[in-house]
C-alpha cells in the first residue's frame, strides 16, 4: 500500500479490505520495533492508536488489544482470506457472466482450499476484515467471501486495480460491495424499462419489414444502450448540467436519435421512404436536425433536443459523424470543454466541468483498433483539455464487420487500452437491462465526484451483419447459429417480470402490437410522398458563396501603441529571462519613426486588439506558448521561480478570455478538439498551431471530412483558423511543406481560405478579419502557410501605418517594379516565401522594367478580381509565370493552372517554374536544396530561360 495514499486526518476508518489487513500487519511490526516502520506510518500510529475499540467484539481474535496478540496461524489465516477476497475483486471478471451469447472459463479460480482455507477458518474471521461495506445481511467472513463472488462474478464485472489514486479506488469499492449504486427498481419503474426495450426492438423490426434491403446498422443486441442514455441524461440534468453531448458511430444511431433525441419516426421514415418533410427539415444553423446542402446519409446525422421541464433547461445534443467511427471523439470532447468555459472575463477562462457532460460510445473493434482513441484518452487530465471526465460505451457485439475479436486486438477485452490511463472499467451484460442501468449510474457518480473518465464495456452482440444486406453466417457460423436461437433483451427481460408476476406473457405480445401500430401511423403520413425532383445542383446559400470584401480591420495607432505598452509592462516581483528581455523591450521603440513590426509582434497586437474588442481566443499546439521557432512568448517563465505569465492576461484593456495551451504531441485528436471547441464557441477565435506544417497530416481525417465538408454535409460552421509552418529552407522532407496542396485540392464552394503571406501588416489584417466573422454566416475556416524563416526577415517587417490604415490585400504586387506597365513582358506568379527571396534578388537587379511580380497571397478563393485587373494593366504582357519552390506536382500550380489559363490572352504562355515532379517534398541535402532554390529564383527573373507549359 502507498503511504502517499494515507490521509493522516481521517484515522483507521479510510482502511478496509486488503488495505486494512496490510495496516494490521504493520502495526504488529510497529509494537515489536517501532523503528523499522517508515516515519510517517509511525506518526499515524502515535496519533491513532490501534484500531477503534467499538469493531473489538468482532475482532478480538486478530486485533491487537492490550497484551495479548495474534498467532502466527491465525496471522496466516487472515492474510489467506484476504488474499482470496482480494482475488476476487482482482480477477471476478474473469468468470462474470457478461456475455449473452460466449460462455466463461468453467474453472472455479476462487476455490477457497487452493488458498489454504476451509469454511471453518472463513466463519471464524469479521467480515469487516475481508469486505467491511458489505450489507448487514452479510454476518461473517464465508458470507464476505460469498458476497463477493457474487458481487464480481454475476452480470456485472469491474476492474479496478489500474486505478492509482487509494481514495477513487476505495470509493469504487464501497459502492460495489456495498450495493449502494443499484438503483431501485420499483413494480412501475420496471414496467418503463420493458416498455424502453418494447420500443428499441419494435422500431428495428419496423423498419427490416418495412424497408427491406436497407442500411440502418441495427442496435439489436445491444438494445440496453437506449434506456442507460435515457437514465444518465435524466440524472445528470436533475444534476443541474446544461449540456450533454454525445458522440457515436452508426451502429445504433437511428435508435438514439428516436429514442434519446426524441427524433420524429415521421422524419426517419421520409429518409428511408425518399420523401423528405421539408417541414421537418430546419434551415441551416438551426436547433434541431442537422443539415447541409449536399446533405449525408441519414446514420451519419447528428440531433439537438432542448429539455425543458420546470426550472429544466438542457440541450442533447448528438455530434453529426462520418463513417470514420472514433475520429467524432475530440470533437465532441471540444464541444464540451467549450460548453464548460467561461471566456467573458480576461485571463484564462473559468471552468464548470458539471456544466456540461461528454458521452462517447465507440465499437469494440474501433476503440483499441484507431488510435485516435488513445489521443482523445490521453487528453483527459491536461489542463488545456480536460472536461472533467467522459463517460465512455464500448458498444461490444465482439466483431467488427466480419472481424473477430481474436483478429482485431491482442488483448483480453476491448476496453483494456483504457487502463493505461487509470482509468476504471466496468463490464456488464446486456441482456441484463437492470444490471446496465445500475453500471449507468456508478458511472455517472464516479464521473460526478472526481471529474475523470470511466469505460462501461456493454458486451452484446449484433443480431444481423454489419449491415443488414450482409449474411454473417458465412464468416461466423456457429456464432450466429446461437444468435439466431438467442432471445431478445426484451423477451428476457419480460419473461423475467412475468416470472415476478408484474405482467402477463399475453402483455408482451399487446405491447409489441400497439407499439407497431403507431409506428405503422407515422408511416402513413410520408407513405404517398415521394420526392417529385432532385436537386441536383445543390447550391450554397448565397452568404456562403459571398466573397469577404469591405471589411475594416485597422486599428488607430494609438491604441496599438497602447496596447504595446501594456504588453511590456511586467510585474515586479516577475523576474523575466534577461535575454528574452532584451528581445522584448526592443518592442518599445516601433512607434517612433522609422519603426517596423516584425511577424511575431504583428500577431500579438492582433490578438490583443481582438481581446480588447471583447472576442475571446484559443490558441493551441505544440510549443506554441513559446513558439516552435521561439518567437512568440505569449508565456513567459520567471527566470527564478517558475512562474508563468501572459501580458496578454494582464491588459487593462483586455476585456475577453486568452486561453493558451501547450498541446501534448498529437495532431489527431489536438485539431478534432479544437474544431469542435470552435463549433460550440463559435464567438471564440480558436486556433491550431502546428509544430511544423508537415506534420499536420496526422490529422488529415479531420481535414477531410469535418474542417472542409462539414457544412456542405451537416451545415455546421466553423471558423477555425489553422497555422501551418511552410516553407523551403534546407531542414529535408519533413520540415517544409504544410501540404498546400491538399487543402487547395479540398477548396470548393468557400468551405475555407487557404493564405500564404509575405508581409506582417496581412497577417494582423487576415486574423482580424477572421475574427470579426466569427458568429456570422459568412464564417469558414481560415488555413494560412505560417513562416519560419521568415519570422525574423526584415523584408517582411511592416511600419505601423500598414496597421493603423491599412487593410488585407488577397494580392500584391512588388514595390518598384512595374512603373511603366507597357514595357512588362513577363508576370510572375508566386505565393509564400519564394516571393520574398525573389524581391531580395530582384533589389540587387535594380529592378528591370520588364517584369511584374505579383505575390497571391490568398489563394482559395481565388483572386479573380485582383489578377483580372492586373491583366488590364499590362497589355503588353507576353507570358504569364507560376513560380514555386514546392515540387511541380505539390504547391499550388495545379489549383492555380487553370485559373491562369482562363486569364492568358490568345497566344500569351502559361508556364511553370519550380522543382520537378517528386514523391517526397523536399531534398534531404542542404547544399542541393540551396542550388535548386537559387536556379528557380534566378530562372524567374532571367529573361534567357524558359519555363515549363
Amino acid at each position: 500500500m502507498s503511504i502517499n495514499g494515507i490521509r493522516f486526518d481521517e484515522g483507521w476508518k479510510q482502511f478496509y479490505g486488503p488495505n486494512l489487513g496490510y495496516m494490521l500487519e504493520v502495526y504488529e511490526t510497529y509494537l515489536e520495533d517501532r523503528d523499522s516502520v517508515d516515519e510517517d506510518i509511525q506518526y499515524f500510529f502515535q496519533k491513532w492508536g490501534p484500531p477503534p475499540v467499538e469493531d473489538q467484539e468482532k475482532k478480538d481474535s486478530y486485533v491487537h488489544t492490550t497484551a495479548s496478540v495474534p498467532s502466527s496461524k491465525q496471522m496466516y489465516t487472515v492474510a489467506n482470506a484476504i488474499k482470496l477476497a482480494d482475488s476476487i475483486r482482482r480477477n471476478g471478471h474473469r468468470l462474470a457472466n457478461i456475455s449473452p451469447v460466449e460462455a466463461r472459463k468453467k474453472e472455479d479460480i476462487f476455490a477457497i482450499e487452493k488458498f489454504d482455507l476451509t469454511e471453518e477458518d472463513l466463519k471464524s474471521i469479521p467480515r469487516e476484515f475481508l469486505s467491511p461495506d458489505a450489507p448487514e445481511f452479510v454476518g461473517n467472513g464465508l458470507d464476505a467471501i460469498n458476497h463477493l463472488r457474487k458481487v464480481y462474478t454475476d452480470t456485472m464485472a469491474f476492474e479496478f486495480k489500474q486505478v492509482h489514486d487509494i481514495d477513487e479506488r476505495n470509493w469504487l469499492i464501497k459502492m460495489v460491495e456495498s450495493g449502494e449504486y443499484r438503483p431501485h427498481f420499483s413494480p412501475e419503474k420496471k414496467k418503463q424499462l420493458l416498455e424502453q426495450l418494447n420500443k428499441v426492438e419494435a422500431f428495428e423490426h419496423f423498419l427490416h419489414k418495412t424497408f427491406v434491403g436497407q442500411k440502418r446498422f441495427s442496435i439489436e443486441g445491444l438494445d440496453s444502450m437506449v434506456p442507460m442514455l435515457d437514465d444518465i441524461v435524466r440524472e445528470s440534468v436533475e444534476d443541474g448540467t446544461e449540456k450533454i453531448l454525445i458522440g457515436m458511430a452508426h451502429r445504433g444511431r437511428l435508435n438514439v436519435l428516436a429514442h434519446v433525441l426524441g427524433k420524429p419516426y415521421e422524419m426517419i421514415f421520409s429518409e428511408f421512404h425518399d420523401a423528405p418533410n421539408k417541414d421537418l427539415v430546419p434551415s441551416e444553423g438551426s436547433v434541431g436536425i442537422n443539415y447541409g446542402w449536399t446533405g449525408d446519409v441519414k446514420y451519419h446525422l447528428g440531433a439537438d433536443r432542448e429539455i425543458k421541464e420546470n426550472t429544466v433547461n438542457a440541450t442533447i445534443s448528438l455530434a453529426n459523424n462520418p463513417s470514420h467511427l472514433e475520429f467524432v471523439n475530440p470533437v465532441v470532447e471540444g464541444f464540451a470543454r467549450a460548453a464548460q468555459d467561461n471566456r467573458k472575463k480576461p485571463g484564462y477562462p473559468v471552468q464548470n466541468k458539471n456544466k456540461a457532460m461528454p458521452i462517447l460510445i465507440h465499437g469494440d473493434a474501433a476503440f483499441p483498433g484507431q488510435g485516435v482513441v488513445a489521443e482523445t484518452l490521453n487528453l483527459g487530465k491536461l489542463k488545456g483539455y480536460t472536461t472533467g471526465g467522459t463517460v465512455h460505451i464500448i458498444a461490444n457485439n465482439m466483431i467488427g464487420f466480419t472481424t473477430v475479436s481474436s483478429d482485431s486486438r491482442s488483448t483480453s477485452y476491448a476496453s483494456d487500452l483504457a487502463k493505461g490511463f487509470e482509468i476504471p472499467v466496468i463490464h456488464v451484460n446486456a441482456d441484463d437491462p437492470e444490471a446496465c442501468l445500475a453500471v449507468i449510474h456508478l458511472a455517472y457518480q464516479y464521473r460526478r465526484k472526481y471529474n475523470k473518465d470511466v469505460v462501461i464495456d456493454l458486451i452484446g452482440y449484433r443480431r444481423f451483419g454489419h449491415n443488414e444486406m450482409d449474411e454473417p453466417l458465412s464468416t461466423q457460423p456457429r456464432l450466429y447459429k446461437r444468435i439466431k436461437q438467442h432471445d431478445t433483451a426484451f423477451m428476457i427481460y419480460g419473461n423475467k417480470l412475468a416470472d415476478e408476476n408484474l405482467i402477463s406473457k399475453e402483455t408482451l405480445t399487446l405491447m409489441r402490437e400497439e407499439f407497431l401500430k403507431e409506428l405503422e401511423s407515422q408511416f402513413e403520413k410520408i407513405k404517398s410522398k415521394k420526392r417529385e425532383k432532385i436537386d441536383e445542383v445543390m447550391q450554397p446559400p448565397t452568404y456562403v458563396e459571398t466573397n469577404l470584401e469591405g471589411m475594416e480591420t485597422k486599428v488607430s495607432h494609438d491604441l496599438l501603441k497602447r496596447i504595446n505598452k501594456e504588453l511590456l509592462q511586467f510585474p515586479e516581483s516577475f523576474n523575466v529571462f534577461p535575454k528574452l528581455e532584451k528581445i522584448l523591450k526592443r518592442r518599445t521603440g516601433v512607434f517612433e519613426k522609422d519603426g517596423y513590426i516584425d511577424w511575431a509582434l504583428a500577431e500579438t497586437l492582433a490578438l490583443a486588439s481582438i481581446v480588447h474588442e471583447g472576442t475571446p481566443i484559443r490558441l493551441t499546439g505544440q510549443d506554441t506558448e513559446r513558439g516552435t521557432f521561439s518567437q512568440r512568448h505569449l508565456v513567459l517563465h520567471d527566470h527564478e521561480t517558475d512562474e508563468m505569465y501572459s501580458p496578454i492576461h494582464a491588459m487593462e484593456s483586455a476585456n475577453a478570455s486568452f486561453a493558451i495551451y501547450n498541446s501534448p504531441l498529437s495532431e489527431m485528436a489536438c485539431v478534432g478538439f479544437e474544431y469542435g471547441y470552435n463549433v460550440h464557441a463559435p464567438e471564440t477565435l480558436t486556433i491550431w498551431e502546428a509544430q511544423y506544417g508537415d506534420f499536420s497530416n496526422g490529422a488529415q481525417v479531420i481535414f477531410d471530412q469535418f474542417i472542409s465538408g462539414g457544412r456542405a454535409k451537416w451545415g455546421q460552421k466553423s471558423g477555425l483558423v489553422l497555422l501551418l509552418p511552410h516553407g523551403y529552407e534546407g531542414q529535408g522532407p519533413e520540415h517544409s511543406s504544410g501540404r498546400l496542396e491538399r487543402f487547395l485540392q479540398l477548396a470548393a464552394e468557400n468551405n475555407w481560405h487557404v493564405a500564404n503571406l509575405t508581409k506582417s501588416s496581412q497577417y494582423f489584417h487576415i486574423l482580424r478579419r477572421q475574427a470579426k466573422l466569427l458568429g456570422k454566416d459568412e464564417v469558414r475556416p481560415l488555413v494560412i502557410m505560417s513562416p519560419k524563416s521568415l519570422l525574423r526577415n526584415v523584408t517582411v517587417a511592416s511600419p505601423p501605418t500598414d496597421f493603423a490604415e491599412g487593410k488585407f490585400h488577397p494580392v500584391l504586387l512588388q514595390k518598384g517594379l512595374g512603373n511603366n506597365p507597357d514595357t512588362v513582358e513577363r508576370i510572375v506568379l508566386c505565393s509564400g516565401k519564394i516571393a520574398v527571396e525573389i524581391e531580395e534578388v530582384i533589389e540587387k537587379e535594380n529592378y528591370p522594367d520588364w517584369i511584374q511580380v505579383v505575390r497571391v497571397e490568398e489563394l482559395y478563393p481565388f483572386p479573380a478580381k485582383e489578377i483580372s485587373k492586373i491583366k488590364r494593366e499590362h497589355t503588353n504582357a507576353k507570358e504569364w509565370v507560376w513560380v514555386q519552390e514546392e515540387p511541380m506536382n505539390m504547391g499550388a500550380w495545379h489549383y492555380v493552372y487553370p485559373y491562369l489559363k482562363e486569364f492568358a490572352s490568345e497566344g500569351m504562355e502559361v508556364k511553370y517554374i519550380g522543382r520537378p515532379r517528386r514523391s517526397s517534398t523536399a531534398e534531404g541535402d542542404p547544399k542541393a536544396h540551396k542550388k535548386e532554390q537559387e536556379r528557380i529564383i534566378r530562372t524567374a527573373i532571367s529573361s534567357e530561360n524558359e519555363g515549363r507549359d
